[in-house]
């Protein structure tokens, strides 16, 4: 069986949420970088394999796929892995995948993007982002009040996609201090087998 490859850029979080998954269910992977600075995702050819211009895409056989919540929920489809065991754990997974890509995800990248100056935005603009990623992060920090991991007692693929939001919050400037539930569900995360931090996961080159 020809492995998954995935298309996407290192500094990418979206990328990051699906290579994460398929390093966190034992799945290898080629990887293709695709250089949003000299505008290779607008190219033809990458239209090709992923018709919204974005990062990531995933080509499983003739199957391509962008958006990674839809990636994530593939994933733990095809593998059996991390996508909850009940129907309401599945819902759940779910509803936090929405939730997330709503509430948290724009409000911590946007940040993230502002200051490592990918993005140009009026102070004011940054403080009403940083202000709704807070309040993201209060109610995640309360729901993790309250179990291990977001959904049942083991992770998912919401964990995965949450983790991969906050992961990049201290780069946006966002201070993830006050959120002890939030500090220690991630460093939970972070001992998983298969694991890896963005930067050591995702190549800047294309890698087989």
């Amino acid at each position: 069986m020809s492995k998954m490859t995935l298309y996407g850029i290192w500094l990418s979080g979206p990328t990051y949420k699906a290579g994460l998954a398929l390093s966190l269910m034992g799945q290898a992977f080629a990887y293709k970088h695709v250089d949003l600075r000299a505008g290779a995702h607008k190219q033809p050819e990458y239209l090709a394999v992923n018709r919204y211009g974005q990062v990531p895409a995933l080509v499983d056989g003739d199957l391509k796929l962008c958006q990674s919540g839809s990636i994530l929920l593939y994933l733990a489809d095809k593998f059996g892995k991390m996508g909850g065991k009940t129907a309401e754990e599945k819902a759940r997974v779910r509803e936090w995948l929405f939730w997330e890509f709503d509430r948290l995800a724009p409000n911590v990248y946007r940040p993230r993007a502002i200051k490592r100056g990918f993005m140009k935005a009026e102070d004011n603009v940054l403080q009403l982002y940083t202000g709704l990623a807070n309040d993201a992060l209060k109610v995640l920090d309360a729901s993790l009040a309250k179990s291990s991991f977001l959904v049942g007692n083991e992770a998912t693929i919401a964990d995965v996609a949450v983790y991969g939001d906050v992961a990049y919050a201290e780069e946006g400037a966002i201070d993830l201090a006050p959120y002890a539930n939030v500090k220690a569900w991630m460093g939970r995360v972070e001992k998983l087998p298969g694991f890896k931090k963005y930067a050591d996961l995702l190549p800047q080159q294309d890698a087989a």
